[in-house]
């Protein structure tokens, strides 16, 4: 990676200009080299204290709070994408011959989809006799596909509304799902909500006194609504936990149960996710029950076979930035996404890239819903050049394209990274992934 660290200009020595010493002895004064009288090293003139009457590191100090630290080993992340020939699966019907209703047949037609993803045909049967069911495969294989058709189905059958509640990590990810509904169900006559944070409560507020058939929510939101009795969510029998590994993670898990305890009338549960951790297995258990059944059409531990990923070891006192902006100056970078872990970091590290003159936008927690859709769009349209988001971001972006994936710090967890670099790499093209790691 040295072809994008800036050369080193050498610097010359200056002369010591005639009679210049050593410099001041440390304590004295202009004068001469005793100190001053009545007065200790940093204290003052009655005594031993420090200025200010604070001991070092007293209340007047804040507390900097330390990064956690990562479980990544970083040589795990250098990897050369496979050449290998991409085994298109090929399933043994159509969607027109799938166990279903001729009009979401027809509705599924309209849409362009001609036979199913891998993880659709091997989910349906399991998922049409409502059995519990615990789904692995990778971003953009069509899981979404996998448990909306089915949903969709049931509601044609039965009837029903407040039918399905699919809970996601992120507002992005509950957008697309929303408009994959939309789609699929396109003269259905079904209805569906979604409620996320970052948009108008009272809109929501009016949107629950129409019952909708499912409802797609962050959990937050979804908890905010719950108590103000503005949704009941004890009528929905099915609920969907899409990129359950991030939503059991410390920051939603105690959200999923309150919403789950909730759920008084629940009779199917759902798990999907491109990632699979052992230690959520108790929580997976309680969740699914016992007698489940679990597909896989990924390995759930294992980065993109598609990417090729590399390492930036920083050497001591180097300035990162520089290095990150000499890369952005290569002319491949077409389309980048960068991670950094904090919100005010990714402002901090937005507002250089534009100073510098690199086109980017950012997208974080902090961010209005409006304005993180605005930047999403800017660049998909290649308005801009680089997006830098936190990494809740990386379950909700959606984008073709994706030259380059760039951690700009080490991500925490190793599932963390999958769903990163997951952005580029996609629809048969090869991607690049690099990793800062600092010394």
């Amino acid at each position: 990676m040295d072809q994008f660290r800036p050369k080193k200009k050498k610097k010359k020595k200056k002369k010591p200009r005639p009679g210049q010493g050593g410099g001041k002895p440390q304590g004295g004064n202009s004068k001469g080299g005793k100190p001053k009288k009545g007065r200790s090293q940093g204290g003052n003139a009655k005594g031993g204290k420090p200025q200010g009457g604070r001991p070092q590191g007293g209340k007047g100090q804040p507390k900097k709070r330390g990064r956690r630290k990562s479980d990544i080993d970083p040589s795990l992340l250098v990897k050369k994408a496979k050449p290998v020939e991409i085994k298109e699966y090929v399933p043994e019907r159509k969607i027109s011959e799938m166990p279903i209703s001729k009009v979401l047949k027809s509705s599924l037609a309209t849409k362009g989809f001609e036979v199913p993803t891998e993880i659709q045909d091997r989910t349906l049967e399991f998922l049409l006799e409502r059995k519990n069911l615990l789904g692995i495969a990778q971003t953009g294989t069509g899981k979404t596909g996998a448990f909306l058709i089915p949903i969709i189905e049931h509601i044609l059958e039965r009837k029903q509304r407040s039918y399905a509640l699919i809970l996601v990590p992120t507002r992005e990810l509950a957008i697309q799902v929303r408009d994959e509904f939309q789609s699929m169900s396109k003269g259905l006559n079904l209805h569906s909500a979604c409620f996320i944070g970052g948009t108008n409560i009272n809109r929501d507020l009016y949107e629950c006194r129409r019952e909708s058939h499912i409802v797609i929510a962050t959990p937050g939101r979804l908890l905010d609504l719950i108590q103000r009795r503005a949704l009941k969510v004890f009528r929905f029998n099915t609920l969907v936990l899409d990129e359950f590994d991030r939503m059991l993670d410390m920051g939603f898990v105690h959200d999923v149960n309150r919403i789950i305890q909730a759920m008084e009338r629940r009779e199917h549960t759902l798990l999907f996710s491109a990632t699979l951790d052992d230690r959520q297995r108790d929580l997976i258990d309680e969740y699914l029950g016992l007698d489940y059944e679990m597909v896989k059409v990924a390995t759930g531990t294992s980065s993109s076979e598609n990417v090729d990923q590399e390492v930036i070891y920083m050497k001591p006192n180097e300035d990162k930035f520089i290095v990150l902006k000499q890369m952005l100056e290569d002319e491949s970078f077409d389309k980048v996404l960068i991670f950094e872990e904090t919100k005010h970091r990714v402002k901090r590290l937005c507002a250089r890239l534009n100073k510098s003159g690199i086109k980017s936008d950012e997208i974080h927690g902090n961010k209005s819903q409006n304005a993180r859709q605005n930047a999403l769009k800017a660049f998909k349209q290649g308005k801009v050049r680089v997006l830098v988001a936190t990494d809740v971001a990386a379950r909700g972006i959606d984008v073709d394209g994706v030259s380059h994936v760039i951690n700009y710090q080490l991500p925490l967890t190793m599932d963390s990274y999958i769903h990163r670099i997951g952005r580029t790499g996609r629809a048969g093209k090869v991607g690049k992934a690099f990793t800062f790691v600092e010394a």
